[in-house]
């Protein structure tokens, strides 16, 4: 009897709310989606790039000289700074990949993150027997506001990622040219 009698309320107290107020939570709860789908593809980004890089450490004998100090105590100097920024590049890209995954610290959260659920359920509780939507609207706009700053940490090491990426493959590259076309030249003597 208590719980029809809740669900009423709440029922009485959405419909009292105008046609607009309901499209802004249901806004708001659109971001929410969207922004957990973000999030979602930050981490797949960086998994793909970390898988990348250990892949090319493991397949490539270039690759992995490049972490070898004998490389920078006997070799040419275009060897030595190429090979020093296809390892930089791989640090970098390597490193950021992981920050790209390391979990969040916010120093607030919603009844929306399970990890604030024992923080926020009383008030949670408390905002259902009184039938408040404004609870609801508040809770999903300071979640979208958590979602966005982790967004925006997460894009930010994404592209660090990248970057680092595009300059080991554009060194690699370099490196290998500059491999080739030293042999050629050892060669035709």
């Amino acid at each position: 009897m208590k719980e029809k009698h809740s669900a009423e309320k709440v029922v009485a107290t959405t419909a009292k709310a105008s046609p607009d107020d309901r499209q802004y939570l249901d806004h708001l709860k659109k971001i929410n989606d969207v922004f957990y789908d973000q999030i979602r593809i930050a981490d797949q980004k960086a998994a793909y790039i970390f898988t990348f890089m250990i892949a090319f450490l493991i397949s490539s004998a270039e690759g992995r000289q490049v972490f070898r100090l004998d490389r920078y105590q006997s070799g040419e100097p275009v060897a030595i700074v190429l090979s020093a920024l296809v390892g930089i590049a791989v640090i970098v890209a390597l490193v950021s990949a992981i920050l790209v995954v390391l979990p969040r610290h916010v120093t607030s959260s919603t009844s929306l993150y399970w990890g604030g659920w024992a923080a926020n359920r009383t008030a949670f509780m408390k905002a259902r027997e009184s039938g408040s939507a404004d609870y609801l609207f508040d809770e999903y706009l300071t979640n979208v506001d958590t979602l966005a700053a982790i967004n925006r940490s997460k894009y930010r090491y994404v592209g660090m990622a990248f970057r680092g990426l595009m300059a080991m493959v554009v060194g690699y590259v370099l490196l290998l040219a500059w491999q080739t076309g030293t042999t050629a030249t050892v060669l035709g003597r």
